[in-house]
């Protein structure tokens, strides 16, 4: 008997074995967010992205709660305690649903949540964490302004103290979740630096107008915090960080789950475009027994898989303790990157019906020019990069 005849077969929608990574709790995991995301919200998120809202925000969010998704790779306080592959995967499966699902997700659980659960006072994670683990709570993230986006130090929102009390001011922009949150966590500069402070979000002088217009994460709320002489008790500031490595440490995890979440977008798009290729016809037969097409379909796989693989990697290295900044900078600057192109390639597959909202293509090609430049712009990453290539510093 030859070697190749005891090989497995080929999967078309596996090539590169990657399957074999994965234990069997991975697989239940991943098999669970992918099953919860095909029935709640795949027959829905073209409407929800057509008229620009997501009207089940709450109901979502403690369903995601109940599947152990939020604050998934935390410990204790009701958080699963997953690894970050799991979490990982998870984050692929939400985001070939939708980009504004996975960003609920990831700003819930790698943003607010990570900075309660590693930089809060006991006091404040038993307040916060288990509803926020359950759903029953929504957090958002106050670092970005409007002028300041890729240089958090110049942020103008700022905290003084007023006897025992912080008085807070100033406004932060693009905030995911922010118009629906019960917590959010708000970044300002005071005479001792950068500091977090967790705000209420009935706290007087706080609102958080939403966000309309967006032609990308429709299927998202996102939002403006304004923060207008918002008066909070001593204990409201993150007392276990100063500085800006606090922000910059809760944007490396949520930038972990976007080169996971950006490889499930790509992944929705590629095989959209394989059985569209298998199914239409022209000029006599189905397009994907062209060679350009199949030459297409090729590439596309070839850069799908080398992405989810650098995932599994970077996952498997943060498990380890392992995994720097700078290499989850590669990671997300590659995937994204790579996913934005798989996306275009499918449109060109789709031809017309490539633009059409009864396939996935054009939504999670716009998500993803959104996911391209945030949390750290293609240019930051490099910049990243580079520096860390040359330990010269080329962002000033």
């Amino acid at each position: 008997m030859s070697a190749s005849s005891t090989l497995p077969p080929f999967d078309p929608a596996d090539p590169l074995g990657l399957d074999d990574l994965l234990d069997d709790e991975d697989l239940a995991i991943r098999n669970a967010v992918r099953t919860w995301a095909a029935d709640r919200v795949l027959p829905y998120v073209a409407d929800w992205y057509e008229k620009g809202e997501l009207p089940q925000i709450r109901e979502l969010a403690k369903e995601l709660g109940s599947l152990g998704a939020l604050g998934m790779s935390l410990d204790g306080y009701g958080c699963a305690g997953a690894g970050a592959v799991q979490y990982g995967l998870a984050c692929l499966e939400l985001e070939a649903a939708d980009s504004g699902i996975r960003s609920l997700v990831s700003v819930q659980g790698s943003l607010a949540m990570y900075a309660l659960h590693r930089f809060g006072s006991e006091e404040q994670k038993q307040e916060w964490l288990p509803g926020m683990a359950a759903g029953e709570i929504i957090g958002c993230f106050g670092l970005t302004e409007p002028d300041h986006g890729s240089d958090p130090a110049s942020m103008r929102t700022h905290a003084k103290r007023d006897g025992k009390d912080w008085v807070l001011n100033g406004r932060k922009m693009w905030i995911t979740n922010g118009s629906v949150a019960g917590v959010a966590v708000v970044w300002a500069r005071t005479d001792e630096g950068v500091r977090g402070f967790v705000v209420p979000a009935g706290s007087p002088g706080f609102s958080a107008p939403e966000i309309r217009h967006k032609w990308s994460l429709r299927a998202s709320v996102t939002s403006e915090l304004v923060l207008d002489d918002v008066r909070l008790p001593a204990d409201a500031v993150l007392p276990e960080v100063v500085g800006l490595k606090g922000p910059l440490s809760c944007l490396s995890h949520a930038r972990y789950g976007i080169v996971w979440g950006a490889m499930g977008a790509a992944r929705s798009c590629f095989e959209t475009a394989v059985e569209y290729a298998k199914s239409r016809e022209q000029f006599g037969r189905p397009i994907g027994g062209f060679q350009l097409t199949q030459a297409k379909l090729a590439d596309m796989a070839v850069e799908l898989h080398k992405g989810i693989l650098l995932a599994h990697h970077l996952g498997r290295r943060m498990d380890a303790g392992r995994l720097r900044p700078e290499q989850v900078s590669f990671g997300k600057l590659n995937n994204v990157r790579e996913a934005i192109e798989i996306c275009r390639t499918a449109r060109t597959i789709l031809g017309a019906n490539g633009i059409s909202l009864e396939y996935p293509v054009m939504r999670h090609a716009t998500n993803l020019e959104s996911v391209l430049t945030y949390e750290g712009t293609v240019e930051m990453h490099q910049l990243v990069l580079g520096k860390a290539l040359t330990g010269l510093d080329a962002f000033r």
